[in-house]
């Protein structure tokens, strides 16, 4: 079985390792995995390390010619069985490139939300009648989509991206470099200011908490010095208690030191990487119960889930763990365990290999 991957692996190295190690992983399963990606790209020496061939270009437009021609060339050079491609510039290139061969062409869903079968531009990727397989990243993105596509609905499927613990090891970051005491709940949430995020929501649930008390916000990412940010903040009872890091490479160890984690998207999440890093560290999470969020706890025993938008269901939720240090530890133990068991990066690559036989057969 032979397989071309074409994917971005630019951004730092714990964003893209869950994708990059399930296909490491599908490599030692037995399949000759190759990869176009971005020369510079910096998990490319890793790839080589484990016997993956990389080719050094990724589409730059979503349609380009140079991107076609290369593409097809490699495909029919290569002969390769299926290709895989995980963002809309691999996926709209790759369906114009591969018109008339006899590749397997699959594609990569990260999200709910935001296509339609009566979009055009929902044809030049995933709508494609090019596309075979559509490996999305959760069961809710699943079903999303399969409302959307045409004909065999069995051709839109699930694959998670699982994670390994041992990735999860830095020493937790001292939290006095961000002005939070000693003795703080510290509850953290890391998202750059979109408005799916739904920081104003976290933001309001601060009105709710007990004035008096050592809870802590700790926010960190992109564009918390945005005016309306900066605005909402001040306006929170706990202002002088809400403390800003900006974006960090090192996100994961900084929430390592948090009490608790919340996520309080409102839309359009596919499966949250920072719920389950905070998760592997054993922090218990709050989750809106929006997209796949929602299926990496057990409510009540491995996190929190919450209704979407509501303040009052998230400052519940933080009053309850911080009035209850033990139930807190508990919560996140379970979180740790829950990604061990249920979201293995191992487990990731088999059902990988599964889809992509069934698919190169032409079976489900």
């Amino acid at each position: 079985m032979k397989l071309l991957v074409i994917s971005s692996y630019v951004d730092t190295w714990n964003s893209v390792r869950p994708e990059a190690e399930m296909l490491i992983g599908l490599a030692k399963l037995g399949v000759e995995v190759e990869l176009m990606t971005q020369p510079d790209a910096e998990y490319r020496s890793r790839f080589e390390e484990n016997g993956i061939k990389v080719h050094g270009f990724h589409p730059r437009k979503k349609i380009e010619p140079e991107a076609i021609r290369r593409i097809r060339h490699l495909l029919i050079e290569g002969k390769f069985d299926a290709v895989y491609c995980f963002n809309n510039k691999a996926i709209a290139n790759t369906n114009l490139a591969a018109i008339g061969l006899p590749v397997k062409v699959m594609t990569y869903r990260g999200q709910t939300g935001n296509i339609s079968r009566w979009d055009p531009s929902g044809y030049l990727t995933h709508l494609s009648p090019r596309v075979d397989r559509i490996i999305c990243v959760s069961k809710a993105t699943r079903d999303d989509l399969q409302k959307h596509v045409w004909g065999n609905k069995d051709k839109v499927c699930t694959v998670y991206k699982g994670h390994d613990l041992d990735w999860y090891q830095d020493t937790p970051v001292d939290l006095k470099q961000f002005g939070v005491p000693d003795g703080a709940f510290v509850v953290g949430s890391v998202a750059n200011i979109r408005p799916r995020k739904g920081l104003p929501i976290l933001l309001k649930a601060t009105h709710l908490l007990p004035a008096d008390s050592n809870i802590h916000l700790l926010l960190v990412g992109r564009g918390m010095d945005n005016p309306e940010v900066q605005a909402l903040i001040q306006a929170s009872p706990m202002a002088d208690r809400i403390h800003l890091t900006g974006f960090r490479k090192d996100a994961p160890a900084i929430i390592a030191s948090c009490q608790v984690s919340v996520l309080a998207s409102t839309k359009r999440e596919g499966l949250p990487k920072t719920v389950i890093e905070a998760m592997a560290y054993g922090v218990a999470p709050i989750v809106s119960d929006t997209g796949g969020s929602a299926e990496l706890i057990e409510d009540g025993v491995s996190g929190i889930r919450v209704t979407p938008g509501s303040a009052e269901e998230i400052a519940a939720g933080i009053q309850r763990l911080h009035e209850s240090p033990e139930l807190c530890a508990n919560m996140g133990q379970s979180a740790r365990d829950r990604i061990a068991s249920h979201f293995h990066v191992q487990h990731s690559s088999e059902a990988l290999l599964k889809v992509l036989n069934e698919t190169v057969s032409g079976e489900f």
